[in-house]
């Protein structure tokens, strides 16, 4: 780039665009909760209820090593295939690894398909970095996340073909410097954005927009085990800008009114969607997360709603709502009162982000539907308990923040295989949880008028109450969290899982726990009272604490397996992120290290990222894969009958600095997965992994 043209320009970096990871409430931290929890863990194996349900039953088994294990007959078998006995966990563990590759056990192959910018619908432009905003909308989005595989039948999520179907998944978000030619050799972070003095490239924000959302393709399995892209009317892109309906109690509310719909009925686009739900009527729900960062507003005062969000006044994360030449399509990005009243600008366009949003994959022509009823917060992702004919439908999802809540919903209405649709989900009670130091815990109802949620708290209604979600749930008594994330049901027992994936903030120290920085997170896990998930009542306990043998600067933060012995090379990892249980009960757990912090310091002997794999009856575990420099494992699904995997590698090369990033594409530090650093930017892609020998995957 010349002289003349950098000074032309303005460089603004906003970073990884994360709302601020503050705690909004004086409730109890999790710390001390936990020190009292751990001194405190024997309670729970006496009690029958959760004797029933098979849970605890870690805390009785005898750790197996990974030599152990191969040679005795332990485990959950292959139940979903044939009920085969023999170990859970059959494949060799996966070193810690700094190498530019993806690395599978010995015995298993994989292939990359779908990468960022993949033509599937429309005129099929061909990617290249001078794709322009109109292209991208036509082609595979950016930074792909969590997934899920739709078996082609079109009649249930977990059952049907294992050789076709549609592979939906989310765009959390978009680095754009490796998006724009221009930006080619300007010292950018992987956050940063190139201003024109005041105002955004339209094209390249509308890029931007069209980057994020969720992809809808229709994949085939050819003989060689290797899948391939379908051309068929499935197809679909759903952007940042694609229209939307609000569903539940804060539909038509005052707070979603805007100039786009005066009526609180609409709105456009989906943004930051992270982990993702399959609901009991075959349709996707993706979650909203960071969504935040997106909007700015310069008003004097900033309402609660915005605030306990991390809203601020500064502009937004890429500077959207300055593109050149205005348009509410990018407008709508500043929250700021401009007009008479709420339908003259966009002061509420932020209420209308932070929701779960139903998507009808075998309907390209169907709207999505945000569902308001599970809440307004940084949606990590949904998972629902088994549907039961006749019971309400319940649904799980975490805050993806600091100090924040995991939330229950539970329908009115009961469930009618061949009847529920997502409208079940308009009507209901969401609660949030609260973790007693005995081991046990509650569900706190959020619900209008009760519980302080009315008038003397500055709660006008129902809709208020869930666009406020955090508050209300600071309010009744909530327990703050480690940044709750992904979340899992195991579909053997019921019990559910959470991720809790790090907090090196908290300052709570303790003799018998003393991490005063969880720097490395945990995995929590309960049991429903009487195996209910309806109930308003759980046991918890710990699976697992992240770490490295005391490696990381504390002797008495040693990682902890789901046995309470400490982590081995085969299995240490740090920050729990992606979390999925399969039909045999096997836990996959997904690694998020941040990018500021990869193979550095007290982060060094993880190496990347990776996905290991847990065995909740012996507590085995192992590494089953690593990623390439600078990405995140994220997003896994298995086909049906179990022997095709997915999962998704996102932002390789995140780690590159401003500097090597000026100097040229040969000192990008990831060329993954084209090899082609000379023309193509490392793109997030899709992984396919099979076993050799056609097996099971992880037996």
């Amino acid at each position: 780039m010349s002289n003349e043209v950098r000074n032309q320009i303005t460089i603004v970096d906003n970073g990884n665009g994360d709302e601020p990871q503050v705690s909004y409430t004086d409730n109890r931290p999790f710390a001390s909760v936990l020190e009292a929890r751990l001194a405190r863990r024997s309670l729970l194996k006496g009690s029958a209820g959760v004797a029933a349900l098979g849970f605890m039953s870690l805390g009785l088994a005898g750790c197996l090593s990974s030599s152990d294990s191969d040679d005795d007959d332990v485990g959950g078998g292959d139940a979903g295939n044939g009920g085969e006995v023999g170990p859970l966990i059959g494949f060799t563990a996966v070193a810690p690894s700094e190498s530019d590759e993806i690395v599978v056990p010995p015995g298993y192959s994989y292939q990359v398909i779908l990468p960022w910018g993949t033509p599937i619908t429309g005129t099929m432009p061909a990617f290249d970095i001078t794709n322009t905003g109109e292209e991208q909308g036509m082609q595979m989005g950016s930074h792909h996340d969590g997934m899920h595989f739709f078996p082609i039948e079109g009649e249930e999520p977990f059952e049907g073909s294992s050789d076709e179907g549609l592979l939906v998944m989310n765009h959390e978000y978009v680095e754009p410097r490796f998006m724009h030619a221009d930006h080619i050799g300007v010292a950018l972070g992987s956050g940063a954005i190139v201003m024109k003095g005041d105002v955004r490239d339209r094209d390249q924000a509308l890029k931007e927009i069209n980057a994020h959302g969720v992809s809808v393709v229709h994949v085939r399995k050819r003989a060689d085990n290797r899948w391939e892209l379908v051309q068929s009317e499935y197809n679909r892109r759903i952007t940042g800008l694609t229209p939307m309906e609000l569903h539940g109690p804060v539909r038509g509310s005052d707070l979603v009114k805007t100039k786009y719909s005066p009526q609180g009925l609409a709105t456009r686009g989906t943004l930051n969607n992270c982990a993702m739900g399959v609901t009991p009527w075959n349709t996707y729900m993706a979650a909203e997360e960071n969504w935040a960062g997106y909007f700015g507003n310069r008003d004097e005062t900033i309402p609660r709603e915005h605030a306990h969000y991390g809203i601020r006044a500064n502009d937004s994360r890429y500077r959207w709502a300055l593109a050149e030449g205005g348009g509410d399509e990018f407008i709508r990005f500043d929250a700021t009162s401009t007009g008479a009243d709420a339908t003259q600008d966009y002061r509420n366009e932020p209420n209308c982000f932070g929701w779960m949003v139903e998507i009808d994959p075998f309907d390209p022509n169907s709207v999505p539907k945000k569902r308001t009823s599970l809440g307004r917060f940084g949606h990590e992702g949904v998972v629902f308990g088994p549907a039961i004919e006749g019971k309400p439908v319940v649904c799980y999802s975490g805050d993806d923040s600091t100090n924040q809540f995991i939330y229950k919903f539970v329908s009115e209405q009961p469930f009618q295989k061949g009847v529920t649709d997502g409208s079940i989900l308009d009507t209901g009670v969401l609660y949030v949880a609260r973790f007693n130091d005995d081991g046990t815990g509650e569900w706190l109802p959020l619900v209008y008028g009760q519980n302080g949620l009315d008038a003397s708290n500055g709660f006008r209604d129902q809709a208020d109450v869930l666009v406020n979600t955090r508050l209300a749930a600071g309010l009744v008594g909530a327990t703050p969290m480690d940044r709750p994330e992904w979340g899992a049901v195991d579909p053997n027992n019921g019990d559910v899982y959470f991720t809790l994936t790090n907090n090196s903030g908290r300052s709570t120290a303790n003799g018998a726990n003393p991490r005063t920085q969880n720097r490395h997170g945990h995995i929590i896990r309960w049991a429903e009272a009487g195996g209910e998930h309806a109930s308003t009542t759980f046991e918890w306990d710990i699976f697992l604490f992240g770490g490295d043998a005391g490696q990381s600067g504390q002797a008495n933060l040693a990682g902890k397996d789901p046995n309470g012995d400490a982590l081995t090379v085969d299995n240490l990892l740090s920050s729990p992120d992606g979390l999925w249980i399969d039909k045999d009960s096997r836990v996959w757990i997904q690694t998020d290290i941040g990018e500021g912090s990869q193979n550095s310091g007290v982060y060094e002997v993880f190496g990347n990222n990776a996905m290991l794999c847990a065995d909740p009856k012996t507590g085995e575990m192992r590494r089953f894969l690593t990623g390439p420099i600078g990405q995140e494992i994220t997003g896994v699904i298995t086909t049906p009958d179990q022997r095709t995997m997915f999962i998704n590698v996102q932002h390789p090369g995140a780690t590159t600095t401003p500097t090597e990033w000026e100097l040229g594409p040969r000192y990008v530090r990831s060329s993954w997965p084209d090899r082609n650093p000379a023309r193509l930017p490392p793109r997030s892609a899709t992984v396919v992994i099979w076993k050799d020998d056609g097996g099971v995957i992880g037996s």
